[in-house]
């Protein structure tokens, strides 16, 4: 990479995820803390953080309020198919760059992966999901063995290394949905933790299933907007511990203080 910026790519095959509402969050906490960050959805179909930025710019303007915002762009292989370059572009100028993947196979987010400092892979806390880094025995709920996509990773780790030498912190986020029953969260977490020790990521908690992800979407809100929210209740509370927990995970470089800044802005 042209520049020293930090390289974080939110990247998992299988839909629905929260891996664009957990990339918003991350760029708009590090914005938060006056750092220079950039990002780029490589979703050329749904554009989820594209639109997600764009409604955040919107309500900043129409409101007349200031909301840290990086700059974005949406990545059109028509136009130009160089990911690189695209990326460097917008590394130029930036501490981080935040990369958002659709939820399919795709050439330009294992391109992507294989750039990444941190590659976040978010999974809905269930069988369903971890089927995509990880098969599961169906009688003993162990792993029976890493799945197609863990070995594209590793594969995406080792040209990583050749590249410059460097290495891809790999974490998973394990979302978690307040329905399931707690032998079922039981036997997931544990087939994530053996995996993770076969495979080689780390594991931290992420973001609830909870409506209020997918309110603050049409006015690009996060939880680190408090004051532009209206009508804040307990469930606003709880997703800001959720949000200070992951972000304090992800253990991002450049940024020492920014852990106990962000759970100051979030507890504000």
């Amino acid at each position: 990479m042209a520049s020293r910026a930090h390289l974080i790519v939110f990247a998992n095959e299988k839909g629905g995820t929260g891996k664009s509402t957990t990339a918003m969050h991350v760029a708009v906490a590090l914005a938060t803390q006056g750092r220079r960050v950039a990002a780029i959805d490589l979703d050329t179909r749904q554009k989820t953080l594209a639109r997600y930025l764009e409604n955040r710019t919107a309500t900043a303007r129409r409101e007349e309020i200031d909301l840290p915002c990086p700059r974005f762009a949406v990545f059109d292989p028509e136009k130009d198919p160089a990911i690189d370059r695209q990326i460097d572009v917008l590394a130029e100028d930036a501490e981080f760059v935040i990369v958002d993947t659709p939820g399919r196979d795709d050439p330009y987010a294992m391109k992507a992966a294989s750039r990444a400092d941190t590659l976040v892979t978010p999974i809905n806390d269930s069988f369903i999901d971890l089927d995509l880094i990880g098969q599961v025995d169906p009688e003993t709920y162990r792993i029976k063995r890493p799945s197609f996509y863990a070995e594209m990773v590793w594969d995406a780790r080792k040209a990583r290394a050749k590249i410059d030498g460097g290495t891809v912190d790999w974490v998973v986020l394990r979302n978690r949905l307040q329905h399931l029953e707690a032998k079922n969260m039981r036997r997931v977490g544990a087939a994530v933790d053996e995996l993770a020790k076969r495979v080689g990521f780390r594991v931290i908690p992420g973001l609830g299933e909870r409506v209020i992800y997918r309110e603050l979407f049409p006015q690009g809100l996060t939880l680190l907007d408090m004051s532009a929210i209206r009508d804040v209740g307990l469930s606003h509370v709880a997703a800001r511990q959720e949000l200070r927990e992951m972000v304090s995970g992800l253990q991002l470089p450049m940024a020492e203080d920014m852990t106990s800044r962000v759970a100051a802005a979030v507890s504000a």
